[in-house]
């Protein structure tokens, strides 16, 4: 097995190489150290690379694992923050300030380490996450991200590095952060699989703040499995972040995989989707029909959109009040930027308010819906990944169809996964989500995992340079195709 055989190997993968002596988490970190400087940069995904911090605890992996200490599935497995994440020793540059440091670093990033994991890089962000709106790939001080599908095309953001890095095996994980679909659209543009967990289950001490009740940080990984692996690791109740929940969280995966899954389509998400979204959504559904019950169901009726907008808009601006009151806003590369704040600058308080109260019912009819259903099914985006070098249509309207389900678990704190479930025209990703009930992110895992097991596209690398055909290895072609 060559380095990049074994750069694309899932974090379970690269544990038992670990635990069968087949290599060393030095071994490793020198694997993907050389991937973030090679095609990791090449794609513009990297930000800066901890070559120094990355040998220095791969060092201690190796040698805690050599003498029998092992600190569970993440011990010795390199990873990347999204760079709006702060860690000592490397700025944390939100996409904007090139020389921002912090002396303390994030929660998650102690949990990772005190889980073994070894810190490698920090990726590229839109800057301040897109939180002052945009419609141009390229506002990040690191340009647009290209897809290693083809690198003509885009990631997706505003977790745009980490999701390039994963997808191009130049980190086997990443933690992003999601406010409005910032994980579950550049996993579906990828090919990647991307976890926002339940609001409050992983703290955010230490990261970005763009909308105090909205953002959250998690996982992006090769698969749906790796997704659990990672958030057992960092989920948890934690003083500095008071949304935090204190309900503990550990990750099952039961084998063999169970039947009986009650699935849900969300009525109508597929109005507007491409061709090749709308037939991996259908060849989907087929597989999980073998393993469950699907039915068909409509979101309860609110203004998703409305009241997401109004939400972020109100509290990006109450988070970077000074920032935009000293001028400053003309320094960020988005277009869209100086007039979306001048917006929120005059939205009325009862306008926010009643938002928020909006929110709070919603947020308990989409719980009462999702308790009934394993997972509520929709395509991630109902498009595949836009040009590089391209605005895009903001706010991607044909991302879930006529009735919003990522939104619905933006505003509702529900936990959502997106996988892989194929591929277009042209090679490129699409992506499925599973939305599921407060707290029940073992039930989405199981069911994502479930999929993946029967699509057989872990197998698939993509070309990296070489647009329009995946790269292939086993029988798994096939798989792969729309």
């Amino acid at each position: 097995m060559n380095s990049e055989d074994i750069a694309f190997l899932s974090i379970r993968e690269l544990g038992a190489l670990l635990r069968g002596g087949d290599v060393t988490p030095l071994d490793l970190a020198r694997i993907y150290l050389e991937r973030l400087n090679g095609v990791g940069r090449e794609i513009r995904a990297v930000v800066t690379v901890l070559d120094d911090v990355a040998l220095r605890e791969a060092r201690l992996a190796t040698e805690e694992l050599a003498a029998g200490l092992d600190r569970g599935p993440l011990h010795g497995i390199p990873y990347g923050l999204k760079d709006i994440i702060a860690a000592t020793g490397a700025p944390t540059t939100w996409g904007v300030f090139a020389d921002q440091r912090f002396e303390r670093e994030a929660t998650v990033v102690t949990r990772l380490r005190n889980a073994g994991a070894v810190l490698a890089a920090k990726l590229a962000t839109i800057e301040i996450a897109g939180g002052m709106g945009y419609d141009n790939p390229d506002a990040s001080t690191t340009g647009p991200a290209a897809n290693p599908w083809d690198t003509g095309r885009w990631t997706s953001g505003s977790s745009s590095g980490p999701a390039g890095a994963v997808s191009a095996a130049a980190v086997p994980f990443a933690i992003g952060s999601d406010t409005s679909g910032s994980i579950l659209f550049p996993a579906a543009f990828t090919g990647t699989a991307g976890l926002r967990a339940t609001y409050g289950r992983v703290s955010r001490a230490g990261a970005m703040t763009l909308c105090w009740t909205l953002d959250r940080l998690g996982p992006m990984c090769r698969t749906a499995d790796d997704c659990g692996l990672v958030l057992e690791a960092i989920a948890g109740a934690d003083p500095r972040d008071r949304s935090s929940l204190p309900q503990p969280y550990a990750y099952s995966r039961p084998e063999p995989r169970r039947l009986g899954f009650r699935f849900a389509v969300v009525d109508g998400c597929l109005d507007g989707a491409e061709p090749e979204v709308a037939a991996n959504f259908e060849r989907s559904l087929a597989l999980l029909r073998e393993i469950g019950t699907v039915e068909t169901v409509e979101l309860p009726d609110y203004p998703y959109g409305a009241v997401t907008q109004t939400i972020s808009s109100a509290e990006a601006y109450a988070a970077f009040d000074e920032f935009i009151a000293s001028g400053r806003i003309v320094e960020l590369k988005a277009r869209k930027a100086a007039g979306h704040r001048l917006a929120a600058a005059v939205l009325p308080a009862h306008d926010y308010i009643r938002a928020q109260r909006i929110r709070r019912m919603l947020a308990d009819d989409v719980a009462a819906l999702t308790a009934r259903y394993d997972a509520l099914l929709a395509p991630s985006l109902g498009v595949v990944a836009t040009p590089v070098d391209e605005d895009f249509e903001y706010g991607l309207p044909r991302a879930s169809g006529r009735r919003s389900l990522n939104l619905a678990g933006v505003l509702a704190g529900t936990p959502t996964v997106s996988v892989l479930n194929g591929f277009g025209e042209g090679g490129l990703p699409t992506g499925i989500q599973f939305a599921g009930a407060p707290l029940a992110e073992n039930a989405i895992l199981d069911a994502a995992c479930a999929l993946e097991q029967r699509l057989g596209l872990s197998a698939l690398r993509p070309p990296l340079t070489s647009p329009g055909k995946a790269r292939q290895t086993g029988d798994a072609g096939q798989a792969g195709a729309a």
